[in-house]
């Protein structure tokens, strides 16, 4: 199991376990974690999941595909450099640890 470690928009942490293989998404749906709304279910047609990746992870992770890029043109909080939907963040092993902050708001 690896460890995900969220940052409310209040500055709270929480820490999530996670098994290799799934979405970010889904270990935060499953966790009920309210910040993380996932509209679509995971396709990437929505960006009711989008997230703040630590700057220290960004470039550990895949990077985003054209339709990824496209829902993050609308975002309904601000878009960052390291914005990303959590849908399409796949956990590895080398993830282990992996930080993101959540938005103030998703829809």
């Amino acid at each position: 199991m690896l460890e995900i470690v969220l940052m409310h928009p209040d500055g709270k942490l929480q820490r999530l376990e996670a098994p290799v293989g799934v979405s970010l998404m889904q270990v935060a749906t499953g966790a009920g974690v309210r910040s993380i709304v996932a509209e679509c279910g995971g396709s990437a047609m929505c960006a009711t999941c989008h997230v703040y990746v630590d700057p220290a992870w960004a470039g550990k992770l895949a990077p985003p595909l054209a339709n990824e890029l496209e829902m993050l043109e609308c975002t309904s909080s601000e878009r960052r450099p390291t914005s990303r939907l959590s849908c399409q963040i796949k956990l590895r092993a080398d993830l282990d640890g992996l930080t993101v902050q959540l938005p103030e708001s998703q829809q």
